[in-house]
């Protein structure tokens, strides 16, 4: 590593969402952010960085120690496989990861047998909001949960140029609000709530311009009697001055209190019994996306690398999210409740 101890980061993809990976790892210490690579060199070149439109020259020159892939799932299997053979040991891989649970599979296994650890960037986990929560759910400030409830509405879906301006490649994707939007809440359930015993989801398309689903309910039964409900719908908006901060809001309803998630990222604390609220965050202030989460993602793998700490998300742990969402697929398609995994 360079300076003995910097960790030396190469990225590949310069799309729309990489400016916020691109300026988190620029304003980090003991980071050295050593090179660009796309397809379109133009964009690569425009980050400021070292650019390359070959992904083996730049790992070859630039001997990175991790490689952040900032690439839609079709191009990871490939991605990593190329990282591999380049003898790269850390990866992080944007979400959703690979084409399928069967891709995703093979691409763990291989990772695996080269010794090599890929962290999955599912961000979301990582906000502060969520954060908090997990700590008041700890903490037991509601008692035993009993219901969940996240409602997406971003309203970022009608029309024939819906995600158009920003990620043109979510018309084209068949499956959609799951494996690209809603696997963000099948991750932070889990991680709030524990994984999933069943699911049962009902599945729709509203928007005849995309190939795949935009709306939908699923139903989630997580250990000890929690019931999570995902609601999602992307042609409808909430209440909020920017509708991708939190991209919805969400209740936690428990024995003893509610918290909610409201569109500004405020979580707050009801007791039950009680008509007077507790704030236990603040409205978030950050301007960038999600309460500044892939900040909070990318310093914790860095962490984890060079302090050691314990990874979150690592891809065999993260299987079990793509396990979650096949089944959630297979549910819809079949019309019935089914345990995770069938």
């Amino acid at each position: 590593m360079t300076n003995g101890s910097d960790l030396k980061v190469a990225c590949v993809g310069a799309g729309y969402f990489s400016q916020f990976h691109y300026g988190s790892w620029a304003r980090m210490d003991r980071v050295a952010l050593v090179a660009s690579c796309n397809r379109d060199i133009g964009k690569a070149k425009a980050t400021g960085l070292p650019a390359y439109s070959d992904l083996g020259t730049m790992l070859a020159e630039q001997n990175p120690d991790l490689l952040d892939i900032i690439l839609p799932p079709e191009a990871h299997a490939e991605t990593i496989r190329t990282a591999l053979d380049a003898g790269i040991k850390w990866l992080i891989c944007q979400k959703p990861f690979c084409r399928d649970l069967v891709e995703a599979e093979q691409i763990t296994a291989e990772a695996e047998a080269a010794g090599a650890v890929i962290v999955v960037h599912e961000n979301f986990r990582f906000q502060p909001w969520y954060r908090a929560i997990k700590r008041a759910l700890d903490r037991g400030d509601i008692g035993q949960v009993q219901q969940v409830t996240f409602r997406l509405r971003p309203g970022d879906g009608q029309g024939h140029d819906a995600y158009l301006a920003r990620q043109p490649y979510f018309q084209k994707m068949t499956r959609f609000l799951v494996h690209e939007t809603a696997v963000h809440w099948v991750d932070t359930f889990r991680f709030l709530l524990g994984d999933p015993l069943a699911v049962y989801a009902d599945l729709r398309q509203i928007n005849p311009a995309i190939a795949g689903e935009d709306a939908g309910y699923i139903l989630f039964d997580h250990p000890n009697g929690a019931k999570a409900l995902f609601d999602g719908n992307r042609h409808l908006d909430h209440a909020a001055d920017n509708l991708r901060r939190t991209m919805g809001e969400a209740l936690f309803e428990g024995t003893d209190g509610t918290l909610t998630l409201g569109g500004d990222g405020a979580v707050r604390l009801r007791p039950f019994g009680s008509s007077e609220p507790q704030v236990l965050l603040g409205p978030d202030t950050w301007d960038g996306f999600g309460g500044d989460c892939v900040h909070a993602l990318q310093l914790h793998v860095t962490r984890g690398i060079l302090d050691g700490t314990p990874l979150e998300n690592t891809a065999p742990e993260y299987l079990t999210v793509e396990r979650i969402e096949a089944t959630i697929y297979d549910s819809s398609d079949k019309g019935c409740k089914l345990p995770v995994g069938a």
